[in-house]
């Protein structure tokens, strides 16, 4: 009797196995080929140049004669369209530009490591590949801050200022040690990639603004929304996005010792906090230490939260606007 009990349970067991395995395949096809039709219905809006035998995606729009590099933060899986209310108005005065980095928006994937060293000659390969003469304006969020801050020192002469979206800079660990977690090379990210599973699709049907910007209604378009939620399905957690991850420890130790160049002009914006530790530093206080010293220089607090370019757009501009016009035009 128990052996009968036994093989019934081990029966079972691979029946629920088989089931699990066959959903999980047909998931799978499902994705791929709802993935191929999105790639035709939606192609890319900007131009893909080849850098290292690859197509990245650049999006310029407008004709000042100040060029904004607008850089976007880990794991924006559409920036163009992340950034989109911010640069239509941004581009009344202004000529500006958005650098897909691999893994992200229409860009191709790639097998290089995604270290500073790599993502700033790609940045540049691209911005080269695509005729847009610099210098340039370097406007990143999050952790693109870690990026424009290699950039700079590495290339100073191809960089007339910073204005940073609440971004990644190095050093922020050591200064607080209760705002920011800090990120260990034996923590990393799995290499199992969700995108190709189907996974990521799945709980975008169960939520449905699982991708969507936090933002008024109408600030984006619905066929913004309906791209975001596509592009995003595609690329969320894809294997650079990954690599970019586990690479957070070696890309803050590679910049660690650096600051902005004396003679660029730098403005961050960040969201009001009341996030101070026991020794009453906080975000703002790092970005204060980050500023002091320089004769060109703002930081501007604004209410939200760190995608401040979805509700605060306006106010971004019209800052962005003054501080180029007061601190960076010839």
């Amino acid at each position: 009797m128990k052996t009968k009990k036994k093989f019934n349970f081990w029966i079972i067991m691979r029946n629920i196995s088989l089931t699990i395995v066959a959903a999980l395949l047909i998931l799978i096809v499902l994705n791929n080929a709802m993935t191929a039709y999105e790639q035709k219905k939606y192609p890319a809006i900007g131009q893909l140049v080849e850098v290292d035998g690859n197509n990245m995606h650049v999006y310029t729009k407008g004709d000042g004669e100040n060029t904004i590099v607008l850089l976007s933060g880990l794991g924006t899986g559409a920036p163009v369209l992340d950034f989109e209310p911010l640069i239509n108005e941004m581009l009344k005065n202004n000529k500006i530009v958005v650098v897909e980095l691999f893994g992200y928006g229409w860009s191709d994937l790639t097998n290089k490591e995604r270290t500073v060293e790599n993502i700033v000659e790609e940045i540049r390969t691209a911005l080269k590949e695509s005729n847009i003469e610099g210098p340039y304006i370097l406007m990143p969020h999050s952790i693109s801050g870690i990026y424009s801050m290699y950039y700079a020192n590495k290339y100073p002469d191809e960089v007339r200022a910073v204005i940073g979206i609440d971004p990644t800079l190095p050093g922020f660990n050591h200064h607080s040690s209760h705002t920011m977690p800090k990120v260990s090379a034996s923590h990393e990210m799995p290499k199992f990639y969700v995108a190709p599973t189907g996974i990521v699709r799945l709980a975008s049907f169960l939520i449905p603004d699982l991708f969507f910007p936090i933002a008024e209604e109408e600030t984006y378009s619905e066929e913004n929304l309906k791209m975001t939620k596509a592009i995003s399905v595609w690329n969320s957690f894809n294997k650079n996005v990954a690599n970019e991850t586990n690479n957070i420890h070696h890309n803050i130790d590679k910049t660690i010792d650096m600051t902005f160049p004396s003679d660029i002009p730098v403005m961050i914006f960040t969201p009001k906090e009341e996030n101070i530790n026991e020794d009453g530093q906080s975000k703002i206080t790092f970005y204060q230490t980050q500023l002091s010293n320089r004769s060109s220089n703002e930081l501007v607090t604004l209410e939200g939260n760190h995608y401040l370019h979805w509700t605060r757009y306006k106010e971004i501009s019209e800052y962005v606007n003054k501080f180029i016009e007061t601190h960076v035009s010839d």
